[in-house]
């Protein structure tokens, strides 16, 4: 009787393991993996998404493409991971702008942030650096209010796009200083910043991992970011509540999501492995010396905190008065 029963809990075990894997009897992935980023090559997201990739492929024995699809402000990449199938085959590299300012930002959104989607892993975090063209002539965000002021509407500023971090950083920073910046939205970050380089544009708000390299070759001026303290990739350059704006702080993060009701098991071993990735040496060494914070955690901690970000930006939205049609 005792061996029956024992041969019983076996079966029943053996049984619950096999129902989690797909019907050709291999666990999860047996095929490479789209990680789908919003914006255009180049971007802050991108810069984040291929390393994070590159390492992800070691850790599932398969490889995890880049699938770069830009426009609307990331709406359109994280629509088509909204709407795929929930097998872990195609995620989204989300950001706060598609995964907390948008669904406030825009009137009508494809996709619901908060129901579309499975949290998987916080990846990283930076703050919002405002830059300038040297031909400007100013260097403190104190000369450029001056500037602004004295010329209303003349100075333009780019970012990657309505609903972006930079977009609403612009927007909040329009409203604390009272000053007429005429916005110019592009399809991601690198055309603003190909822009900016060229003079086509005055301003610019964006992560500051996209132009610190421009920053360190002296093609761009750096006048602040907006965390709450000085990034240690750029000490010199103030926050905005230093530089004369209370309470003022803004930053730009990325993490993984999958489409909703994706299968525990599948959820909790690619938040395994994209953890296990972030926490590395090597992830960290590429993305810190650039201005990226790496973060990490579980699965809920990580929906917390995503519950937490759409109260926080929805109320900024609706704060700065910004929409999209």
């Amino acid at each position: 009787m005792g061996r029956r029963w024992t041969m019983l809990c076996v079966i029943a075990a053996l049984s619950t393991g096999f129902a989690s894997l797909p019907a050709n009897g291999q666990a999860f992935p047996t095929r490479p993996v789209r990680l789908i980023v919003p914006f255009p090559a180049g971007g802050p997201t991108d810069i984040v998404a291929r390393p994070l990739a590159q390492f992800l492929s070691d850790e599932l024995k398969q490889q995890v493409v880049v699938d770069n699809r830009g426009g609307a402000g990331g709406s359109i990449g994280a629509e088509v991971v909204a709407k795929s199938p929930p097998d872990g085959y195609t995620l989204l590299m989300g950001t706060v702008g598609t995964n907390a300012i948008n669904a406030t930002l825009y009137r009508k959104l494809a996709y619901d942030p908060a129901k579309d989607f499975t949290p998987v892993a916080l990846v990283a975090a930076a703050p919002v650096a405002l830059v300038v063209h040297p031909s400007l002539g100013v260097h403190t965000i104190a000369e450029l209010v001056a500037r602004a002021k004295a010329q209303p509407g003349s100075l333009t500023y780019g970012t990657a796009g309505n609903g972006t971090p930079g977009h609403l950083t612009g927007e909040m920073f329009r409203a604390a200083t009272g000053v007429d910046l005429r916005h110019v939205p592009y399809k991601g970050s690198a055309p603003a910043v190909t822009d900016l380089l060229g003079g086509q544009i005055n301003v610019m708000f964006d992560p500051l991992q996209s132009v610190l390299q421009h920053v360190q070759a002296g093609k761009l001026v750096l006048l602040g970011v907006s965390s709450a303290s000085r990034s240690t990739a750029a000490p010199e350059a103030p926050t905005f509540a230093e530089a004369g704006l209370k309470d003022f702080e803004a930053t730009a993060w990325w993490g993984v999501y999958a489409p909703a009701n994706l299968p525990a098991d599948i959820a909790t071993r690619l938040n395994a492995d994209i953890d296990r990735v972030v926490h590395s040496e090597p992830f960290r060494k590429l993305l810190e010396p650039r201005g990226v914070q790496v973060r990490g955690g579980s699965r809920e901690v990580f929906a917390r905190f995503g519950d937490a970000e759409l109260r926080k930006w929805g109320q900024a939205v609706r704060d700065s008065g910004a929409t999209v049609d």
